[in-house]
Order: C-alpha cells, then structure tokens, then sequence
C-alpha cells in the first residue's frame, strides 16, 4: 500500500509545482503590466509639461505681439497688433484654452501612477486630448496662411509683404505658429499614448 502512494505522491509534488510555477509567471506579467502602465503615465506626464510650455508661448508670444513704426504722422501712426486679425485672437485664445487644459488634465495623468488599472482616467484624457487635437490644429492652420502673406504678399491681389516692415511684429507671430503646431503634435502624440495605455 505505502509503495502505491509514492506515485500519487509524486505527481501530486509535480502538479503543485506547476502551478506555483503558472502562479509566479501570472504575478510577475502583472507586475511587468503595472510597470509598463507606470512608464506610460510618466512619458504622458512629461508630454503633458512640453505641451503646456508650447500652449504658453504660442499665446503669450501672440497675444504680446504689438509693433510700431517709428515714423509716424500728425494723423497717421503706422501700428500692427496681434488683434488687428481675427485668426490671431484665435490663436491666442486657443492657446490659451489649451495650457489651462493641460494644467487641469496633470491630475489625472498622476492617477495613473497610485492606480494603474483604472481606465476611467485615461479615457477621459483621450476624449478631451482629442478635442485639444482640433483645436489646436485649427488655431494654427488658420493663422499660418496669414503668417505667409505676411512673409510673402500675395501678386495677383496686390497684397505687398509687410515683414520688411514689421520684422518683429512677423517673427513673433511665426514663432507663436510654429509652438502651436508643436502642440498639437504633442496632443497628437498623447492621444496615442491613451490608446495603447486603454489596449493594455
């Protein structure tokens, strides 16, 4: 009898074996799964901070943006502002709306680090991550067709380039352009990100 129950016993041992083993593995790509989210959630964090500087100086850039000419008349001042052109206020305003989402949406991005699971977060982030997407988008596709009359005028409807004579005034608005396409790439990027960090 006792020489029957070695077997048994054995193959019980083996079986128990494995499945400590397949217990250890599920645990470990767990925690290999919570790892990966945690960089996920650290990457998006510091998108998060490059978008919100780009959202900043594309709206304070823009919305600073006021040169005069030194010459000037008893009548006539020869003056261009940022608010001369509606697609400008756009950018401003857009940029503006943007790094106050950005600064609003941080605290949901740290949820993911005190809780790498949760998927309500993240989903969020990726609706209104999209919607910075458009905005974005637009705000900078409206003003850089301005920016390149600006830089080049337009011959057939005898608009004459003016950066040869506001150079300040056309440089600044090209940089504020050019920071609002770099955050919506930014965004672009984000919302990635939140797709592949919901897919896991």
């Amino acid at each position: 009898m006792r020489n029957d129950e070695y077997p048994l016993n054995a193959a019980e041992a083996a079986e128990g074996g494995r499945s400590i083993g397949r217990r250890r593995g599920l645990v470990a790509a767990a925690g290999a799964r919570r790892g990966a989210k945690r960089g996920i959630v650290v990457i998006d964090l510091l998108g998060r901070l490059f978008a919100l500087a780009t959202a900043l100086a594309a709206a304070i850039t823009a919305g600073t943006t006021d040169e005069t000419l030194p010459f000037f008349t008893q009548f006539f001042q020869f003056e261009a502002r940022y608010d001369d052109v509606a697609a400008f206020r756009f950018l401003v305003v857009a940029s503006a709306i943007t790094g106050a989402y950005v600064v609003l949406s941080i605290p949901f991005s740290l949820v993911g680090l005190v809780r790498p699971q949760a998927a309500a977060p993240r989903f969020t982030l990726l609706i209104f991550d999209t919607i910075m997407v458009v905005l974005t988008t637009a705000a900078a596709s409206t003003s850089a067709p301005i920016v390149y009359l600006a830089h080049n005028g337009n011959s057939n409807t005898n608009w004459m380039p003016i950066c040869q004579i506001f150079g300040n005034f056309c440089q600044r608005l090209s940089g504020a352009t050019v920071a609002a396409f770099i955050t919506a790439v930014i965004f672009i990027f984000l919302v990635l990100l939140s797709a592949i960090a919901l897919k896991h």
